[in-house]
């Protein structure tokens, strides 16, 4: 199992999809109606979608795996009193993935599915990111999130911190991570770039494109990868980053005491600039609407 996508809809989305391809790097990878499908270099179908809506709104964030990986992760959905949706045989979309969608404790939207059109890698391109490589959510209760993810659909802990838990479902070190907020909402999407110096090229290249880094660059503690930080013209936080640790079955998951810094510093390096004004705004830019019934 592993992160493939996230769905996301807002106005002006054929803008939005402009932007995610050029400054930020992604390829377009067609459209279904109001909906643009762009990918980047895995061989995964699609990295994101953006919907033409009235307002902004996070739809889902999308994981993949075998036939009988996802049918396992539904069976214990259906179990678990969790809000779900039906089993699709066939979503209309890149991929034609079969699946199901199913609603977080505070309305996190989560669709699992498996893709049933293989897609090819495409060349490695230090412009452009290689996958999503995780999302992070605003909570207010992180424990309640974190249970569903490690009893239900099967993901591992790998650390705690003062403020968030990581979570993963391969071996990369999060795929899913809660953060504690004030509110619910999608706290940033992060894309995963060949290395530290494509992070560095992709600042140069959204600087020059008017949309300056609001946090980076530095190498955070959990996962020690590289980020760089943006808030997108269509308001979501959307990250670069490289290096993310991947992890062996048996990581010791680690404590809030484990990660501890010194005063006026938040990560390994201690360089990074950070505009929290602009980080706090992006927090509330994208609410959920979760399409399970």
């Amino acid at each position: 199992m592993r992160i493939r996508s996230v769905e996301l809809e807002m106005p002006n989305a054929a803008a939005a999809a402009t932007f995610l391809q050029n400054p930020w790097g992604l390829i377009d990878a067609g459209t279904r109606g109001d909906t643009t499908y762009l990918r980047a270099t895995a061989d995964q179908a699609y990295a994101i979608s953006v919907k033409e809506a009235a307002q902004n709104a996070m739809i889902s964030v999308t994981f993949t795996g075998s036939t009988a990986e996802v049918k396992a992760v539904y069976a214990r959905v259906q179990k678990s009193g969790l809000k779900h949706g039906p089993w699709i045989e066939e979503f209309d979309e890149p991929g034609r993935g079969a699946g199901f969608y199913v609603t977080g404790p505070e309305g996190e939207p989560y669709r699992f599915l498996a893709e049933k059109d293989p897609t090819a890698a495409l060349p490695a391109d230090n412009t452009r990111p290689l996958h999503v490589s995780h999302i992070v959510f605003n909570t207010l209760d992180r424990e309640s999130g974190s249970k569903v993810l490690t009893d239900v659909f099967g993901f591992k802990m790998s650390d705690r911190t003062r403020l968030m838990n990581f979570l993963r479902p391969d071996n990369i070190h999060h795929a899913v991570a809660y953060a504690d907020a004030k509110n619910v909402s999608l706290n940033h999407i992060a894309f995963e770039m060949q290395d530290t110096d494509a992070v560095m090229r992709g600042m140069g290249r959204l600087k020059d494109a008017g949309c300056a880094s609001v946090w980076g660059p530095g190498r955070h503690g959990p996962g020690n990868n590289v980020f760089s930080y943006f808030v997108a013209p269509f308001g979501a936080c959307i990250e670069y980053t490289s290096e993310v640790q991947r992890v062996p079955d048996d990581y010791k998951v680690g404590a809030p005491e484990d990660w501890k810094w010194p005063p006026g510093r938040g990560d390994h390096w201690g360089i990074a600039s950070r505009d929290n004004d602009k980080l706090i705004a992006s927090g509330d830019a994208f609410p959920y609407r979760a399409l399970a019934v």
